[in-house]
């Protein structure tokens, strides 16, 4: 841990602001020495507030991937430009982290894992809540086999009245796509990587787009919602290979009275089954006959990586992706799950445009 990382940033805006920065921030090995925006400003800001006293802004990322030192790049772009800017930064010689999703598109995200490949350059994808104390936990029962053969599954990401209007969250062609490939996303991940199953038989999937008056009560206001083209909500049915099945549900706005966070998803074993909704654990069973739930304590309890840095999901993200790096071991995202996720994604859009299944050999 004494040797310095140097990374370097591409896309300073939302995410790069409230997740990547202030983590890689709070880790004393690592020093953010450049900093690539189209918008020069928020580049600069970013430097002033998080780089090195030598720190570089550019506007051009391929001007960036020049500068030798860099070790790691961290890719926080909009979805579109995810595969292009990876790739280069692959054959450049970097590591790199791509913010969620894997890219717009799946082919775009095979692209991603033949270039990891070809490079041998290390790969990641920001899905942080497999990084949290709670998803961890259960982690800990299906690999202790409390659970089971895991053979049924609900993944959930389902807001009320929640659509994104800021940057290009509502531009089809920069995002791709709505709470499917934005939220659902993190769901859909969480539930593989638990059940240790990315071996998907058939979709069938259905986007709704259905709301009167999609923007009232929108809880980040108008600018845009009521226009949209993308999906309000949508629900899917997954079969794997092995014959389990998984259901998901999304929405960006919905008229529930039970919205669901993401990262939320249900897992039912052969001996028992487990939730993990809104950040709560709960375990359930038979035991002398009767039906056991049980809330499980997943509390970080004082539990600290540096000082004054709680073991929040996006900081544990960060530190083990830094550590994969100093150490050279495998990343918590493989690339080659994420690709998986980017898969069904696409082929519940597919599914609703054809009203068929998409089949995967």
């Amino acid at each position: 841990m004494d040797r310095i990382v140097k990374v370097g940033i591409i896309g300073c805006g939302g995410i790069a602001n409230g997740k990547h920065m202030p983590s890689l921030h709070q880790i004393p090995n690592v020093e953010m020495v450049a900093f690539c925006d189209i918008v020069e400003e928020r580049a600069v800001k970013a430097a002033e507030q998080y780089g090195t006293e030598d720190a570089k802004v550019y506007t051009d990322y391929k001007e960036l991937l020049k500068d030798e030192s860099i070790e790691v790049v961290h890719v926080l772009t909009p979805n579109k430009e995810h595969a292009d800017i990876t790739v280069d930064a692959l054959y450049a010689g970097k590591h790199v982290m791509c913010e969620k999703p894997m890219a717009k598109t799946a082919a775009d995200a095979r692209r991603m894992v033949e270039a990891a490949k070809a490079t041998g350059k290390k790969l990641t994808i920001g899905y942080q809540h497999r990084q949290k104390v709670s998803a961890q936990v259960a982690k800990g029962y299906v690999e202790n086999d409390t659970l089971g053969e895991i053979y049924y599954a609900n993944c959930y990401a389902v807001r009320r009245r929640g659509t994104p209007n800021w940057g290009v969250f509502l531009n089809e062609e920069e995002q791709g796509g709505g709470p499917i490939i934005d939220i659902a996303t993190h769901s859909l991940d969480l539930t593989l990587y638990l059940m240790n199953n990315y071996e998907p038989a058939l979709v069938m999937g259905r986007t709704h787009k259905k709301l009167e008056h999609p923007e009232a009560g929108n809880i980040w206001g108008d600018n845009g919602v009521s226009t949209t083209p993308l999906e309000e909500a949508a629900c899917a049915f997954i079969q794997m290979k092995n014959g389990a099945t998984i259901l998901l549900e999304t929405s960006w706005a919905l008229n529930t009275a039970e919205p669901i966070s993401e990262g939320s998803c249900v897992l039912c074993g052969s001996k028992a089954g487990l939730s993990l909704k809104d950040n709560k654990l709960v375990l359930n069973k038979i035991e002398l006959n009767r039906p056991v739930k049980t809330e499980v304590d997943t509390s970080a309890g004082g539990v600290a990586f540096y000082d004054g840095a709680s073991a929040t999901p996006q900081l544990t993200e960060a530190v083990n992706w830094i550590n994969c790096i100093i150490n050279d071991t495998d990343p918590v995202v493989l690339p080659e799950q994420a690709l998986v996720v980017s898969e069904i994604l696409e082929a519940i859009y597919t599914s609703s445009k054809t009203g068929k299944p998409v089949y995967f050999e």
